[in-house]
């Protein structure tokens, strides 16, 4: 009932605000509908302006070249969506998919070009929409623009739901942004935002872990989007999964202007423009409204949650620049208890209240032949969680704040025409407070009391040197990296890393990437338990062999092959089949055992393997209207614990296959697709005695029982329509967006219904139309 309360008010809203925005089309006039374009075209290694670069709209003769800041304006073209042919002496041709003109704002866009070999200066290299992958990162990378992130069917114009599209990448539910790469647990990832690392970045996250539901990044801010899912060099560490980096773009440098949005669960504004003649700004307020929908459909809880993003730049001359960002999370949990039923359902869920601050300044200098680049960074996460049993007795609570100060320094330098040095350092310090309590009732799973308050401050540091060398048709690299943790017995971690590619004829390339990684312990598994610091940092050994083919201009196709050997994993001694490889995706609580927490003593004697290979195609918006990704991953994940059995692993999905695509039927109408299929991944059956997930309702717990069953395959699929209406001097976006429209009951992780002493059938939301409206000024 709830849930088809819940569907017809999202259907309504859907519903009543595309007719609105259909009603002020015929206010728009088309005639005056004419946009513009900015730019800056640098050298992607050296990130020097490109001076003299040709820039032309593909299909006009609209062009331009870049001035001595590497700048570029084109004016006075027709609304629409163009491709940017982009030429310049000495570098190869490039060209720019998905310009989208409009009379909202001028599109403004970054491109990078990649130098010409010396031993090919003189060939014309034919140009296409894939820039060179001249970086310490030759296999295992993607990126997405904003526009096809904005676009992406199914995502809620979220940059980590389209992420999961990309190959090696699984979800353990549709709710959920935990990043699930190559068989790896949420904690492993790196997220870094204009250059500044964030522990998370998504609303309601999972301590020490890095999931949630929704980022909190507001998309209308991104550039470009790239992401790792291994082999990333020497620069990154501390992690063994992936890197995420997302570059935010610059306010608007003519006017003042902004944007008002509105979709099915939240409402906000933006605001951009001028500070000086050098400088720009972006500043966003969101807000959910989700509490007022969940309380009309009968939800015992309601999540609520704001996000601010501002961000400056100043360009100061001679090379320098300055830029800073900051980012405020408010996210509260309300909940209703009314009813028996209300306060039962609240009782299996952790209240996840959290308040974040992410900001950080960097300084570049530019010189010939490289540059500096330096980030002042501080994140802070106030987390306060707390369970109550069905009598409203609070027998869990977790208040804990983490509060980092990070500053990292890297700097490039080309050593002649064909050498490449970049080396930095990170030196961080991190405060951490703690006031834990488990005081387990007659109402709630019978977990040993624990109380627990503690203070204490950690240090990190890191120093790294990577070198790149080119050799006709090959490239090399090797690089080396020491990680240091002050508060675990082996404090100093050095690791290797290196890549070869070789570029097989003009647009194929052969790839081959190994080195080793650490991550340090969770700070929350330290404080927990004193003997968890005797902890080791996690290693994995990573090896990935790939081919990538360029076809045409606009498709691209690759195939790797990967192996990851884990080691010094953190396992549970009192549920010696538990590693924490197999922990930190979904809400957590007491049907998790606080598991994700390390309140149990740990050991580093845990171990695993994930290995597999996955094939991508990609084809880019074009002359012809259509565009698309396609993903398929074999993946294999499998960990030992104490007891020295090697089980699947959570994340072990075996099979996934991601298909998204999209027409442009003509400059206002778009409409896209996604497939999404899925092969269960493994989970703890449910017993009639009522052992929950991993059994923590048991005395004895057989391990028998851990990840023995799996979960039947899943799909879904997606349809999106675009509609844009331009007026004089403002641009309206307005889209439907319905998720699993064959209304496909995919099944969930079992749960145990301890009231009536059953199993708990929590089938998903199925079919879930949402919309969007956007107007840009």
């Amino acid at each position: 009932m709830k849930k088809n309360l819940f569907f017809s008010i999202i259907f309504i809203h859907s519903f009543n605000f595309f007719c609105l925005s259909s009603n002020l089309y015929a206010q728009s006039d088309s005639s005056l509908t004419v946009g513009s374009v900015v730019g800056r075209i640098f050298d992607k290694s050296t990130k020097e302006e490109v001076i003299g670069a040709s820039v032309r709209v593909v299909g006009t003769a609209i062009g331009t070249k870049t001035n001595v800041n590497g700048r570029f304006t084109l004016t006075k073209i027709p609304v629409g969506t163009y491709q940017l042919l982009i030429t310049a002496v000495g570098y190869e041709s490039l060209y720019r998919s998905d310009v989208v003109v409009s009379t909202g704002r001028p599109f403004s866009v970054v491109i990078e070009l990649v130098e010409k070999d010396s031993e090919t200066a003189e060939v014309e290299v034919v140009a296409d929409y894939f820039s060179r992958k001249k970086t310490d990162s030759p296999t295992s990378e993607q990126t997405l623009s904003y526009e096809e992130i904005r676009r992406f069917p199914g995502g809620f114009e979220d940059v980590v739901r389209a992420i999961s599209t990309l190959p090696g990448v699984a979800q353990v539910q549709n709710g959920r942004n935990d990043l699930l790469v190559r068989g790896g647990a949420p904690s492993e990832n790196l997220f870094l935002i204009d250059g500044v690392e964030s522990p998370n970045i998504n609303h309601f996250g999972t301590q020490g872990a890095g999931g949630g539901p929704l980022s909190f990044v507001n998309l209308d801010f991104v550039r470009d989007v790239s992401f790792s899912t291994g082999g990333f060099g020497t620069k990154y560490g501390d992690k063994v999964s992936s890197v995420l980096t997302l570059d935010l773009r610059n306010g608007r440098d003519d006017r003042l202007g902004g944007k008002l949005n509105l979709s099915a669960s939240q409402f906000g504004a933006n605001i951009e423009g001028p500070l000086s003649q050098n400088g720009q700004f972006l500043f966003s307020a969101r807000r959910s409204y989700l509490d007022l929908i969940f309380k009309a459909a009968g939800f015992a809880f309601v999540p609520e949650y704001y996000d601010f993003l501002g961000k400056f730049n100043f360009n100061l001359g001679d090379g320098n620049e300055i830029s800073g960002v900051g980012i405020g999370v408010i996210n509260n949990v309300r909940q209703f208890t009314d009813t028996e039923e209300q306060r039962f359902d609240n009782a299996t869920l952790l209240d996840n209240t959290q308040y974040q601050i992410v900001a950080g300044v960097t300084w570049k200098k530019l010189f010939k032949g490289g540059y500096v680049s330096t980030t002042l960074g501080r994140t802070r996460i106030d987390y306060r969680f707390r369970q109550r049993d069905s009598l409203l007795v609070t027998f869990f609570q977790n208040n804990s704040i983490e509060d980092e100060f990070n500053l990292r320094s890297d700097a490039f330098i080309t050593l002649g025409e064909k050498t490449e040095l970049s080396f930095g350092f990170q030196a961080k310090t991190i405060g951490f407070d703690a006031d834990i309590q488990l005081n387990p009732t007659a109402n709630s799973a019978p977990f040993a009391p624990l109380a627990l308050t503690k203070s204490d401050r950690f240090f990190k540091g890191a120093l790294y040197a990577q070198i790149g060398e080119s050799l006709g048709d090959f490239r090399f690299t090797l690089g080396a990296r020491a990680d240091y943790f002050s508060p675990i017995q082996t404090k100093l971690y050095p690791s290797l890393r290196s890549s070869v590619s070789y570029r097989l004829f003009e647009k194929s390339t052969l790839s081959v990437s190994g080195g080793r990684y650490f991550q340090s312990p969770s700070y929350i598994w330290l404080v927990a338990n004193s003997e968890n610091l005797n902890l080791k940092s996690i290693q994995t050994d990573v090896g990935i062999v790939g081919f990538e083919q360029i076809v045409g201009a606009d498709w691209k196709f690759s195939v790797e092959g990967y192996f990851k050997n884990y080691s010094n994993y953190p396992t549970n001694t009192r549920l010696r089949f538990l590693t924490l490889a197999n922990t930190g995706a979904g809400f957590g609580g007491s049907e998790e055992g606080f598991t994700s927490f390390g309140l149990d003593r740990l050991t580093s004697e845990g171990n695993g393997r994930a290995y597999g290979f996955e094939v991508f195609a990609q084809k880019k918006l074009s002359e012809t209207r259509f565009y698309g990704i396609a993903s398929f991953s074999v993946n294999w994940a499998r960990f030992t614990a104490l007891d020295g059995v090697e089980r699947a692993g959570n994340f072990d999905q075996r099979l996934l296959f991601n298909l998204s695509g999209g027409y442009k039927i003509d400059e206002d109408w778009e409409v896209g697709t996604r497939f999404r299929f899925a092969t269960g991944r493994p989970f703890t059956e449910v017993g009639a005695d009522g052992d929950a997930t991993y059994g923590f309702r048991r005395t004895n717990i057989d391990p028998m029982f851990f990840n023995a069953g799996r979960l039947p395959s899943s799909y879904a699929l997606d349809i999106r329509v675009d509609k844009r209406w331009q007026f004089t001097d403002w641009t309206l976006i307005t889209y439907i967006d319905i998720q699993n429209i064959t209304n496909q009951k995919n099944a969930d992780q079992p749960r145990w219904d301890v009231r009536n002493n059953q199993i708990l059938d929590d089938s998903p939301l199925g079919l879930l139309p949402t919309i969007g409206i956007n107007a840009e000024f």
